[in-house]
């Protein structure tokens, strides 16, 4: 993980976005980068006594762009917009999409385009670097003309104004803050506002920590699968690969490959076979299925990943100083590419989860389960099982078919019908975040489940018959887990499992039994 980003004219790697969003990276700006930047001042400094109207520099905002601002009064302009656009409501905004926001606006000022002084970008880069995070509210941003009030917050705290966290995560007045970190204020000058909130970086933030995310869960649907099938003593032979190639989808050849590496050598299933006691032709759909579901939901996870390419590499500023000098009034700061990715991700989470709560049921159902006590219970009728452990799952996956509704479709009329359609890109990427954590618990109950019905089935790690993999996973479950027996409170074991599946833990414990990555 980099300690330090660089950031320069060209794209920032995803991988840096979530070094300095969730793990505090410190961030520097490139010497072209400054270049260029001071490049682009020059630009907007030709304008300030220019006559004719520049939007942003010399007129309002929005539906007041019509109105000429005198020279003595634009400087005000800038900081009236700040003061009157931070203007979001709600539950306080998770700190690494905050991070996430100001670092990809970050960018795009280093990309030359924005007209700010370079002393402003290295002002705002010295507020990620002291870790100072302005408290913004859920509420705010259209998606349209960029995420609006988020990003208003943001160039608050920047003028020494408004309320932020402190890198000890208090809540403090941002002049505070700064003078704490040995930082000025900054009075901002013309155009320098409007540049520091007109993009898509909130909802880009979101894209990207969503997707990095998703790597590690989509690997994880493919180990909850796998011990699922092996737990219901399923049939390993529909993953082969020549069946797979009949269907070249990548993502799902990938998914059938890591499921079959994962039952590879399992004695469960092969005894199965063996005793002749395999009856059933084919396995029911969330079994057999499995690659197939994972794997759309893995294309998706790769166009969207291509989106967040494109954005990444993107000036999004209105007006932008072209590269030959002009100063154009764009559209680019319309977060439709963004919101529909986001939408997109949120569909796959909700299918991968309900085709894993399916087969977490079948556990449950004694008519289903071949050979298994009812709902798992150590005495079925005194005890419930994990019977309740799959209403929790149903509940998540009811939210998830709810949250997988697109908000892009949506848009509401603003500024006087002057933003006339929006992109509702950041509502997507909240309600994608939610949804990430639902998969996350909704995975860990079935694995939790399968681990259960696996120790029934051969006595428990220590006597495993399951494959390699799957008996890893198993024991690290146990690790934090006890075993089956009577009826105990759940809720925390849910928890511990979750948190082995959101950490990374889980996973490592497979890979390292594989002596090779998923993919």
């Amino acid at each position: 993980m980099e300690t330090t980003v660089e950031i320069g004219v060209g794209a920032l790697l995803p991988e840096q976005v979530v070094a300095v969003a969730r793990h505090g990276a410190q961030v520097s700006l490139s010497e072209d980068s400054l270049a260029a930047i001071d490049a682009s001042r020059r630009v907007i400094e030709d304008l300030v006594n220019d006559s004719k109207p520049h939007y942003g520099v010399s007129t309002g905002f929005g539906a007041l762009a019509t109105k000429h601002i005198p020279v003595e009064l634009r400087s005000q302009l800038q900081r009236s917009l700040i003061r009157s656009h931070a203007a979001s409501s709600g539950a306080e905004v998770d700190r690494e999409v905050v991070r996430g926001l100001m670092l990809n606006r970050l960018s795009t000022l280093a990309t030359g385009r924005t007209g700010v002084r370079p002393s402003t970008a290295l002002a705002y880069a010295g507020l990620l670097n002291a870790g100072i995070t302005p408290v913004i509210g859920e509420y705010g941003s259209l998606g349209c003309s960029g995420d609006l009030a988020p990003l208003s917050h943001c160039a608050l705290a920047l003028m020494g104004e408004g309320e932020v966290r402190n890198q000890q995560g208090e809540k403090v007045p941002a002049a505070e803050a700064l003078k704490a970190a040995c930082l000025e204020p900054v009075e901002l000058r013309e155009k320098e506002g409007l540049a520091l909130i007109n993009g898509t970086d909130g909802m880009l933030g979101m894209l990207i920590l969503a997707s990095h995310d998703l790597h590690r869960l989509f690997a994880l649907a493919d180990v909850a699968a796998a011990m699922s099938v092996e737990g219901l003593l399923g049939t390993d032979t529909v993953f082969a690969e020549d069946l797979h190639a009949l269907r070249p989808h990548p993502g799902q050849q990938d998914s059938a490959a890591n499921i079959r590496r994962i039952l590879a050598g399992s004695a469960l299933i092969a005894e199965h076979r063996a005793e002749g006691s395999f009856t059933r032709v084919q396995d029911a759909y969330s079994l057999r299925c499995a690659p197939q579901v994972h794997g759309a939901a893995r294309a998706t996870l790769t166009h969207v990943e291509s989106v967040a390419g494109y954005e990444l590499a993107s000036a999004v500023d209105n007006p932008v100083v072209t590269v030959d000098g002009r100063v154009e009034s764009n559209g680019n700061f319309h977060g439709a590419p963004v919101g529909y990715a986001l939408d997109f991700l949120a569909i796959a989470v909700a299918d991968v989860a309900s085709m894993s709560e399916r087969r977490t049921d079948r556990f449950l159902d004694k008519s289903r389960s071949h050979g298994l006590n009812a709902f798992l219970a150590d005495d079925p009728g005194v005890d419930s099982g994990h019977m309740i452990a799959q209403y929790t799952q149903a509940g998540i996956v009811s939210e998830l078919k709810r949250l997988a509704a697109p908000a892009s479709v949506d848009s509401i009329p603003s500024s006087a019908m002057q933003e006339d359609h929006v992109s509702m890109g950041w509502a997507a990427g909240l309600k994608l975040r939610r949804a990430l954590d639902g998969l996350t618990r909704v995975l860990a109950i079935e694995i939790l489940t399968s681990a259960r019905a696996l120790d029934f089935r051969d006595g428990g790690v220590a006597s495993s018959k399951g494959a390699t993999a799957t008996t890893a996973a198993r024991a690290l479950v146990r690790e934090h887990v006890e075993g089956p027996g009577t009826d105990r409170y759940l809720a925390p074991e849910i928890e511990e499992v979750r948190k082995l599946v959101d950490d990374g833990s889980l996973l490592v414990a497979v890979e390292a039994a594989l002596g090779a990555p998923l993919v």
